[in-house]
């Protein structure tokens, strides 16, 4: 803003500071000694006015003969240090074309920042082979560590043990002070305190330190050198041959905060992301089939932003977004920063809040259509910690993550958004636990009341750092339906207080989250993903699918348990919108006729991915069960049904009416249920009546019958003769 006061130092400060030397230093005498400090700013301020700085710098200090004796170069270069108005002064980049370092700069090589994963010009740009290639690999003997960079190597040494805290009071470095020497000497009545010494450790101190690499080299001297060059093409590549190989099978069937702290372990993953990750996008497949496994959490910033699909010039667009303008929303963000994750001591860091500011401001900024809701702070919060020295990756993932998760839960009025997907919730908790279900809606514990922190921050908001990593390792590789089921494992492992409490005390223990066992939060919304049919969790308001955009295979990754984006294009067959008011009528989610003829298998193709369960046996994943009249039945139904009319289906007592079919419904209970009608009312009622008999995975057909007709798929019982 004009109205703000110019920055006491910056850049140019320091052109005119290195002007003011150079002339110290060409004329042999130090200037303004013998002025006070008013008399030196008036006789600065009088150089506003005169033409030639030089000249009357030399005549006040006497020096006009030594001036005019250096050379031509010496004295342009002085000038353009020491011009008055900083807007018309040289930078330092500028200063560097002069001709006065046309003979030095040729020594030097100039400074080119490496291509980083996410940049526009070629990583191998600068690559050059030797004459000889066996040159490359004369030193058999070599030191493959020291190869690995500086990062690695420490992220390694702290994981065999290494303890750089204490290495450095072992050396004096850090040294505790006892308390009463931090008290000032003088305290005045209004708060101000006099002759408290500057602590040691505010201050430089450029003393090295070596670290010892012994313990790290011992703890890897099993690992053979393949192991620091995998080969990527091969089938066995996440676990190279070497000694250490069968423990390596070994470990990976640890538990994953095991694996995470081995050294062994890690520096095989680590290398492999490294190399999957400079690949990218080429190996994008093999990043996802590999984070299935395990995300390095050394990689796991680079690895998120894989996931995410995020690349192009990154740095460039984060650089053009204005993060400096105040806008309305600065206050907000002012007193959100404070209060997220703050117990972690990079993000409660004032360098840690300046980027806090800065990356949600750009998101604010650049998302015009969008606004800023609380909790965008807790879901930046994550990817900052992770890209903290690269603002512009934080705000790239970021970017990225919103509109395949949160699409549109920023709108100034989002309240169809978030209504729709926790009515889709609600249908969830009732198709994977009607005991639940039930008893939550008896005591009008409704999501609204508990689940909107969850889904508008994606969990950041409930959950310390660390768990929302290991969360999001497997979030990132389902599609935008996956949180539905993380949410549903949260209520299940609390399942037993929930069922045993009324509602004062659910509200109490939701107020207080209990801990999460994360691990099993993620196994078990694995596995409620697996059954859960594909359109069951349709939501009007999702994202959009994006159109194929090549079609040589690389945007199509079939990540852990879906078919990514792109979706599948809407046919006849796929759900059908319907009304917020009517889809909130219905206690069990719809599928569509699509998904109903894939999980029946009634064409040729069977394409419903569980990749956790591929059962081969010949029993039926699923039982369709008609509920028009008989007469209507026998005239077509879809092959393997059965028939349960709805007029006569339930007794007073809201039991099932014993029929033929009524044990094959029973003995079907915990298997996948599709209810299928003429009436959407009846469905829905009848669905919701063995919902509230505990039947688990009850969903509708959506549009019922009349949208399987068409497809020439109903069959139609020989006569009885």
């Amino acid at each position: 803003m004009p109205s703000e006061k110019p920055l006491p130092s910056g850049p140019k400060s320091d052109v005119w500071s290195l002007g003011i030397i150079l002339f110290e230093l060409s004329v042999g005498r130090k200037l303004f000694q013998s002025l006070d400090i008013s008399e030196r700013l008036k006789f600065l301020l009088t150089l506003d006015c005169v033409d030639d700085t030089i000249i009357v710098l030399a005549e006040e200090h006497g020096c006009l003969d030594i001036i005019k004796d250096l050379p031509a170069n010496v004295i342009d270069l002085l000038k353009k240090c020491l011009t008055f108005h900083p807007s018309k002064r040289p930078t330092a980049d500028e200063l560097m074309q002069d001709k006065v370092f046309s003979e030095v700069s040729p020594l030097y090589t100039p400074f080119t920042k490496p291509a980083s994963l996410f940049s526009s010009s070629l990583r191998c740009a600068d690559l050059t082979l030797p004459e000889d290639i066996s040159q490359l690999c004369k030193d058999v003997n070599s030191d493959y560590l020291a190869e690995r960079s500086i990062e690695e190597v420490y992220y390694l040494w702290c994981l065999a043990g290494g303890d750089l805290e204490k290495e450095l009071v072992n050396k004096e470095i850090i040294r505790s002070k006892p308390p009463i020497c931090t008290l000032p000497n003088f305290l005045f009545e209004d708060g101000e305190s006099f002759g408290q010494g500057r602590d040691r450790s505010s201050l430089l101190d450029d003393t090295t330190v070596t670290l010892s690499l012994c313990q790290l080299r011992n703890r890897l001297k099993d690992v053979g050198g393949e192991a620091f060059y995998p080969l990527l093409e091969d089938d066995q590549s996440n676990l190279p041959h070497s000694n250490s190989n069968n423990e390596l099978s070994a470990a990976a069937t640890l538990p994953l905060i095991i694996r995470e702290r081995d050294t062994e372990y890690q520096l095989n993953r680590i290398i492999l992301f490294d190399r999957l990750l400079k690949a990218y996008p080429y190996k994008k497949n093999q990043i996802w089939k590999e984070a299935r496994v395990d995300i390095p959490p050394l990689m796991r910033g680079l690895t998120w932003a894989a996931l995410l699909g995020v690349e192009g010039a990154i740095h460039a667009k984060y650089d053009a977004i204005d993060k400096d303008t105040p806008i309305p929303t600065d206050r907000q963000i002012e007193v959100d920063i404070p209060r997220c994750h703050q117990y972690d001591e990079l993000l409660s860091s004032p360098e840690g809040h300046a980027k806090f500011r800065r990356v949600l401001k750009a998101w604010v900024v650049s998302h015009p259509d969008l606004v800023y809701w609380q909790g965008l702070d807790s879901l930046c919060a994550p990817f900052l910690y992770l890209n903290f020295n690269n603002e512009a990756l934080a705000y790239a993932c970021m970017s990225a993550f919103i509109p395949k998760y949160l699409y549109n839960f920023f709108l100034k009025d989002n309240s169809h958004v978030i209504q729709e997907y926790l009515t889709v919730f609600s249908q969830m908790i009732a198709f994977h636990d009607p005991e639940l279900s039930n008893h939550l809606n008896e005591i009008g514990f409704i999501p609204d009341l508990y689940a909107i922190p969850w889904f508008l921050t994606m969990f950041t908001h409930v959950f310390p750092l660390h768990k929302i990593f290991h969360l999001w390792d497997t979030l990132l590789l389902g599609n935008s339906s996956f949180p539905f089921c993380i949410g549903v494992a949260i209520l299940q492992q609390l399942r037993d207080r929930l069922l045993a409490n009324g509602f004062n005390e659910c509200i109490l223990l939701f107020s207080d989250l209990p801990e999460i066992d994360i691990e099993r939060c993620v196994r078990e919304s694995i596995n409620l993903f697996c059954w859960t049919p594909k359109s069951a969790t349709y939501r009007q308001h999702a994202q959009p699918p994006k159109p194929t955009s090549d079609s040589s295979g690389v945007r199509s990754s079939t990540p852990f348990f879906s078919t990514e984006c792109p979706d599948p294009p809407k046919t006849d067959l796929s759900r059908e919108s319907i009304p917020l008011n009517d889809l909130k009528s219905e206690v069990s989610p719809r599928i569509s006729a699509e998904d109903l003829i894939d999980l029946c298998e009634l064409t040729v193709t069977g394409h419903f991915k569980t990749p956790t369960k591929k059962t081969k046996s010949s029993k039926p994943k699923l039982l369709v069960v008609d509920i028009r009249n008989s007469e209507d039945f026998i005239r077509g139904h879809i092959s393997g049904s059965i028939n349960i009319p709805f007029s006569a289906a339930f007794t007073a007592d809201g039991e099932l009416t014993q029929g033929p079919f009524t044990s094959v419904l029973q003995s079907f209970k915990g298997k996948v249920i599709v209810i299928v009608g003429q009436v959407a009312k009846h469905t829905a009622e009848f669905a919701a009546h063995l919902v509230k008999m505990k039947y688990p995975r009850i969903c509708i057909l959506d549009g019922g019958i009349n949208k399987i007709k068409p497809t020439g798929l109903l069959t139609v019982p020989s006569p009885q003769i």
